[in-house]
C-alpha cells in the first residue's frame, strides 16, 4: 500500500434500463425517482453510487466493486447504493484513508438531474459520513446506448487522504 498522503481514483458504472413495464424502481444518487424507468442490476443499480464506490476503492488501492460486492454474493442482492457507499467508506478508513471528496458525472438522456442535484449530493454525502459530493450530468446528443435511452452511465473521481479518523 502506498503511503502517499493523497490518492485519486476513477470509477465507472453502467446499467441497462429494466424492460418497459417492469416494477423495478429507479434508484439514482441514493434517491428513489418515482415515475422513472428502473435500472437492471444485482443490487439497486444506482450508477451514481456504484461509480463513486469504484472511484473510492481505486483511490485507496482496494480493487473494484466486483471484488467487494460480486454478483456471486446473494446477500448483496438488492443492496442500496447508500449501503454500498457506507461499506466502501469503512473499507477506505480501514486502509488508513479518509474520504476527501467525490465528484460524479451521470451520462444519460433522463432523468433530469438538475432539479434534484442538491438532494442527491446530500444523500450521497450522508452515506459517506459527511464527505463532500458533487453531482453533474450530461447527455450524449442521442449518441450511444445512453443517447438511445437504453441505460445510464456514471463516471466518478474520488480523493482520499491518509489519516482516517483525524
Amino acid at each position: 500500500m502506498s503511503t502517499a498522503p493523497f490518492r485519486v481514483g476513477t470509477g465507472v458504472d453502467v446499467h441497462a434500463y429494466a424492460p418497459e413495464g417492469s416494477a423495478r424502481v429507479l434508484m439514482l444518487g441514493c434517491l428513489e425517482w418515482p415515475g422513472e424507468r428502473g435500472i437492471e442490476g444485482h443490487s439497486d443499480g444506482d450508477v451514481a453510487a456504484h461509480a463513486a464506490c469504484n472511484a473510492l476503492l481505486s483511490a485507496a488501492g482496494l480493487g473494484d466493486l466486483g471484488s467487494v460486492f460480486g454478483t456471486d454474493r446473494p446477500q448483496m442482492a438488492g443492496a442500496s447504493g447508500a449501503q454500498m457507499l457506507d461499506h466502501v467508506r469503512g473499507l477506505v478508513e480501514q486502509a488508513g484513508y479518509a474520504v476527501g471528496n467525490v465528484a460524479v458525472q451521470l451520462v444519460g438522456a433522463r432523468p433530469r438531474v438538475g432539479p434534484r442535484r442538491q438532494e442527491m449530493e446530500a444523500a450521497m454525502s450522508q452515506a459517506l459520513g459527511g464527505a463532500s459530493v458533487s453531482v453533474s450530468a450530461a447527455t450524449t446528443d442521442g449518441l450511444g446506448f445512453t443517447g438511445r435511452g437504453e441505460g445510464l452511465a456514471g463516471i466518478a473521481t474520488a480523493l482520499v487522504f491518509s489519516g482516517a479518523g483525524t
